[in-house]
């Protein structure tokens, strides 16, 4: 029996999803939200093997706490995913620097700090697994999503680099990256009015916003599938380094791969010529 830790458990959510899949698994879960009442009703038929926690993941000391807890509660943590997450929407230009450093604190800055707290316990177990919920928009940048799309590539460069420093502990890292599901992501967009700084690109924010919106309820990713196929990816013998779900996810990905190799190869000469002959 496994334990698994899980962030962003917001109803209706890939958090909740991945919670429901470790529980018909056997294992426990400790579910956290920034409003763990919203899960009462949700844990409640599961007993001693669910424990939903409160968790601001942009609080360092409500991470170590939340940690600390579950390791004692459960005697220690098997499973991490990085859940907790979301987009807003401005222009490079015209995003105000505090939405700037508020859209890197949750969606980068928190995942390090959750690391940092959960590793010792793997390390010290030799054996864990690490899921870190990215985006599409972690590998081919969003228009109007500018920073999310800046913090998404951050998380998959160190997502990168965190799998190849504690593979000699036993630990695996998965890169997930979601195209378009159907969660409660979009869900506050109907509430959120734009708040650009810089009038030229209004009406263009505007419209992603009104996108978004339209989209709500009718995304065609179904995040409880997606999860699905997160865990049997983790259970082949030669897990993916990442997973990108969703089939416009695919596509886009495939795409972006396929154009970045083709412009590779186009200036494979100019590459080449930056260094010193050989022999030199």
């Amino acid at each position: 029996m496994k334990t698994w830790f899980i962030t962003g458990g917001t109803p209706g959510g890939f958090g909740q999803a991945y919670a429901d899949a470790a529980l018909e698994l056997g294992d426990n879960v400790v579910l956290t939200a920034r409003r763990p009442q919203l899960l009462d009703d949700w844990a409640r038929p599961h007993g001693g093997r669910a424990l939903v926690l409160p968790l601001d993941v942009t609080d360092t000391q409500q991470i170590r706490e939340a940690v600390h807890t579950a390791e004692k509660h459960f005697g220690g943590i098997d499973v991490l995913v990085n859940n907790a997450g979301r987009g807003w929407y401005g222009s490079i230009e015209g995003t105000a620097d505090a939405d700037v450093r508020r859209s890197f604190e949750l969606n980068f800055f928190s995942i390090t700090e959750i690391l940092r707290a959960v590793l010792p316990g793997m390390r010290a177990r030799g054996s864990g697994w690490i899921i870190n919920m990215s985006s599409v928009a972690g590998l081919r940048g969003v228009p109007g999503f500018g920073y999310y799309s800046a913090a998404k590539f951050a998380l998959e460069g160190l997502t990168e680099v965190l799998r190849q420093e504690v593979a000699p502990f036993g630990i695996n890292v998965l890169a997930v990256e979601p195209a378009a599901f159907r969660t409660r992501a979009y869900s506050s967009f109907a509430d959120e009015r734009v708040s650009e700084t810089v009038d030229a690109y209004q009406p263009f924010i505007e419209s992603v916003r009104t996108s978004m919106i339209e989209q709500n309820g009718r995304q065609p990713g179904d995040p409880y599938r997606g999860v699905r196929a997160v865990v049997n990816a983790t259970k082949q013998d030669k897990p993916p380094h990442r997973l990108v779900l969703g089939a416009t996810g695919y596509e886009t990905i495939h795409e972006q791969l396929e154009s970045m190799i083709e412009e590779l190869r186009a200036h494979q000469a100019a590459s080449r010529s930056a260094d010193f002959p050989p022999g030199s």
